[in-house]
């Protein structure tokens, strides 16, 4: 019932406002329209309604023969991509170092969930800076209307798709410095080292009767989706 009587009519108002919003960007190339576009877009890749926005980029590139949606959209995963280096930067959290240094390759390619997950979302502030470095970037592609002629990809490898290839790559670059700057600025609170071979703390993640991973599996959940499982001891793992 929450599924049908909220999330599917917010799912369908944000797709709208998108729609509206890149019709916006097409016939004027409007700045504040790509700000609020990218920097909107982790939140709804956070919450898994962004896929909603597919149909759009199809029915943007066969009526135009590119969209300029992709292009503004793509900027937040370069926002995070800066925040997070800013992260790895000021951190002395060295398993925290790890993973950035781990999902930072992808998150160039342009998929972004790993540093979500794993780094800025946990952290609080820099998915804020993330947000921002974005939304920079996104107002830049808006105002020079770059346009790709694909959809599905994202991060460096949509220049190839893009009518306007260096304008993208400075957009990009934007976005990086920008996520880099505001995280560093906002800063965050680190993140304490963590043995995951203590008792200690397996009992209070995954064995102990009130552990966490046993909490949610009372109240529901059927599974885990480990985007950082490289991270974590096989010990661990075959617990869980």
């Amino acid at each position: 019932a929450f599924a049908m009587f909220f999330l599917q009519p917010f799912a369908g108002f944000i797709a709208n406002f998108v729609a509206n919003a890149s019709v916006s960007t097409l016939h004027g190339g409007s700045l504040l329209s790509g700000f609020i576009l990218s920097g909107s877009f982790l939140p709804m890749v956070m919450l898994g309604i962004h896929q909603s926005l597919a149909p759009i980029h199809s029915e943007l590139i066969s009526r135009y023969g590119v969209t300029l949606l992709l292009p503004i959209l793509a900027m937040a995963g370069a926002g995070q991509v800066g925040a997070s280096i800013a992260v790895y930067v000021k951190t002395k959290n060295q398993q925290l170092k790890k993973a950035i240094l781990a999902a930072l390759p992808v998150a160039l390619l342009g998929i972004g969930e790993p540093l979500i997950y794993g780094v800025t979302l946990p952290l609080g502030r820099p998915f804020l800076a993330a947000c921002l470095g974005g939304a920079f970037g996104g107002a830049f592609q808006s105002y020079y209307m770059v346009g790709a002629a694909a959809s599905g990809i994202s991060g460096l490898p949509l220049a190839f798709a893009s009518n306007k290839a260096t304008i993208y790559l400075l957009g990009l670059c934007i976005s990086y410095l920008g996520g880099f700057l505001a995280a560093w600025v906002i800063g965050f609170e680190d993140l304490p080292e963590v043995n995951e071979h203590d008792p200690r703390w397996l009992k209070y993640i995954v064995t102990g009767d009130e552990s966490i991973m046993k909490l949610w599996l009372r109240r529901g959940a059927s599974g885990w989706r480990l985007d950082v499982a490289d991270e974590l001891p096989d010990e661990v793992l075959s617990l869980i």
